[in-house]
């Protein structure tokens, strides 16, 4: 499976250390499949930064039962509750190695 990762910077492996906390899935690595979403992910924050917009790619293997893996299939209750959760600073995001489901747009929170 082919991810992307927009940001500023070439990034040859992944740390998370570099993450902000309070995150929709708490601290991490965020990739995307679709790349459309993280060329504007890296526009967005190439405008703020000043600097270039850089798309990373990756691929990781589509066998994924090696991983601890948490997927929320639709933006539902269960989800929601997660997304406030890990926002609020909670570390249940900790207990998995691989989070799949959208980012929250920040207008559910209104």
């Amino acid at each position: 499976m082919i991810l992307f990762h927009g940001t500023t910077e070439i990034i040859e492996k992944p740390n998370v250390s570099f993450s902000k906390s309070y995150l929709d899935f708490g601290k991490g690595f965020y990739l995307t499949t679709y790349q459309k979403q993280a060329e504007k992910w890296a526009l967005r924050k190439a405008l703020r930064k000043q600097k270039s917009a850089i798309v990373n790619v990756y691929e990781l293997s589509d066998d994924l039962e090696k991983y601890n893996v948490l997927q929320f299939k639709h933006e539902n209750e269960k989800w929601l509750d997660f997304v406030c959760a890990c926002r609020k600073g909670d570390n249940i995001y900790k207990n998995y190695d691989i989070i799949i489901g959208a980012v929250a747009n920040d207008d559910v929170f209104n």
